[in-house]
């Protein structure tokens, strides 16, 4: 069974940056498209970005586009989410999450998506 870690997360003043990493253990990363998604209190579940299984395709929600930036090294089973230009409604806690596809695929799940396997989240928090 495929399981995922999250880590990364901290306290960071606005402006700021922070590297979220999300390590999978159990299957071979390959056969997984990645998503990131966040949560704050009192607030839905909002899907950040996504990376196809060959890490060839990525989308990002039009909050963070500019600013974020998801990438992915299946040698080392470990997908990465470059936060900069921090904001407080950054906030949150985010969740790594895998979506079964064909091996290596090119196929990009909609950030809507019911992803198959969920991280336990990291905390986020952009604050002077």
């Amino acid at each position: 069974q495929l399981q995922l870690v999250e880590s990364g997360g901290g306290l960071v003043q606005p402006g700021g940056s922070l590297k979220l990493s999300c390590v999978a253990s159990g299957y071979t990363l390959n056969y997984y498209a990645i998503g990131w998604f966040r949560q704050a209190p009192g607030k839905e579940r909002e899907g950040v970005s996504c990376i196809s299984a060959s890490g060839s395709r990525t989308n990002y929600a039009d909050s963070v586009k500019g600013r974020f930036t998801i990438s992915r090294d299946n040698a080392k089973n470990t997908v990465y989410l470059q936060m900069n230009s921090l904001e407080s409604e950054d906030s949150a806690v985010y969740y790594c999450a895998a979506e079964l596809v064909s091996y290596n695929s090119d196929y990009l799940p909609p950030l809507r998506a019911d992803f198959g396997s969920w991280g336990q989240g990291t905390q986020v928090t952009v604050s002077s």
